[in-house]
């Protein structure tokens, strides 16, 4: 009985919170990307580029 209670319990839990912290941190690089992208500096080099690679 022993085995079967400890088989149930398990950390489970823990996955999640691993899970949670991983798109916490995913969800913070996407914001920080997206400033540093949507900054005018970085705008004008990638319009550039692009540019660049049209002509």
């Amino acid at each position: 009985m022993r085995r079967i209670l400890a088989r149930l319990r398990g950390d489970a839990g823990m996955n999640t919170a691993e899970y949670a912290v991983g798109t916490l941190a995913a969800v913070a690089f996407g914001g920080v990307l997206l400033k540093v992208l949507t900054s005018d500096g970085v705008q004008s080099a990638l319009t550039a580029v692009i540019d660049r690679a049209l002509k």
